[in-house]
């Protein structure tokens, strides 16, 4: 079953890194920023619209960095969790911002088979497979060009996964193009391919905090999915392969929704970390969520191709230095995505990626002010 998604076309054109734009109420500009620990450059991307809102990106682990955006009184502020400093995402980091494969989200036990042959992955989460394992996409350099059009600007990341990387088979190349817009809408489109057949799932783990990164806790955010069920999951938040109904359940934000009303009914994950099943059909670009801060007036729409999207209310970080100093449920991830365990999972969606096939999906967060 082929996994080619219709998504978004974004004929763009390149420029070469470090190139301002000139001439153009979008501007783009990159700097050094340090050094990988294999001693590469690592750049950060600043690109910024013509209302003065800005987006940075860095091609270690193709990562947000920072969101400006205003709220009502039109003051802005950075709505992305992040580090000052390149050394915070040197560092095994929450995932802050970062492009998250092979494959995100989790495979049960590390094992898949294609074929009839048996693949054994890195285990790096209770015995099971976790964002793309111990070097997984977000603990890369990325290859990066500037994107410069009259109506965008943004960044094109690629790189090379070798066959066996983690235990994947497969040679995989993976380009992630992130771009910003006069209308404050951040996308970003994933497409890959390989020489041996494998399996792929890529989502960006960026934390949301619409009243600002540092501004204290989401659960005053209103939040609204657009799904009926979820996926139900076992004690290692591995799928069982059922569908269940979010009515009637803290799940449910079928209508807007404080996230802090029922979040103390889960104790078990200590919070949101739940995927939806995203309403209509997988492949075509549709509203997946919609998340509004009541203090500042900011709001964020996320539209995808992906079947599903991960809600994670940032249960398990610290408000220590490996976590940028940021605490328990002070940002809220919505990680568009192919259900976690999927190649184990005949039911669910394929996320097999043969060759001469390419995979394409498509995000888009738009900001504004209510």
């Amino acid at each position: 079953m082929s996994r080619c998604t219709a998504c978004l076309v974004f004929m763009l054109f390149l420029v070469p890194s470090g190139l301002l734009a000139e001439e153009s109420v979008l501007k783009i500009e990159s700097q050094v920023w340090g050094k990988s620990p294999a001693g590469q450059d690592c750049h950060l991307f600043t690109l910024v619209n013509s209302h003065g809102h800005s987006v940075q990106l860095c091609d270690w682990g193709a990562t947000i960095i920072t969101v400006n955006v205003p709220d009502r009184e039109g003051n802005l502020a950075n709505v992305n969790l992040n580090f000052s400093q390149l050394a915070g995402y040197l560092q095994r980091h929450p995932y802050f911002g970062a492009t998250v494969g092979r494959f995100c989200n989790r495979i049960g036990k590390g094992k898949f088979s294609i074929d009839g042959r048996e693949y054994s992955l890195v285990t790096n989460n209770n015995g099971n497979h976790l964002h793309g394992g111990t070097i997984g996409f977000d603990a890369q350099v990325w290859q990066a060009g500037t994107i410069q059009k009259d109506d965008r600007v943004g960044v094109r990341f690629q790189l090379t996964s070798p066959d066996g990387q983690e235990g994947y088979p497969g040679k995989l190349t993976v380009v992630a193009e992130y771009s910003w817009t006069n209308d404050n809408e951040l996308a970003y489109t994933f497409t890959a391919t390989t020489d041996k057949s494998t399996v792929v799932n890529l989502t960006n783990h960026a934390y949301w905090n619409l009243g600002g990164a540092g501004s204290g806790k989401i659960t005053d955010h209103v939040l609204e999915i657009e799904a009926d069920q979820s996926l139900d999951v076992d004690s290692g938040l591995v799928p069982t392969g059922k569908l269940l109904d979010v009515a009637g359940t803290p799940l449910d934000f079928r209508k807007p929704q404080a996230i802090g009303d029922r979040i103390d009914q889960l104790p078990a994950t200590k919070g949101y970390d739940h995927c939806y099943v995203v309403r209509g059909e997988a492949g075509q670009l549709r509203r997946a969520a919609r998340a509004v801060d009541p203090k500042s007036g900011r709001a964020m729409e996320v539209l995808t191709t992906q079947p599903g999207v991960q809600l994670y209310t940032g249960n398990h970080l610290g408000g220590n230095e490996s976590s940028g100093g940021f605490g328990g449920h002070e940002g809220f991830c919505l990680e568009t995505q192919h259900y976690p365990d999927a190649p184990n999972r005949p039911e669910f969606l394929t996320t097999r990626l043969n060759p001469g096939e390419t995979l394409t999906e498509t995000t888009i967060h738009r900001f504004s002010v209510e």
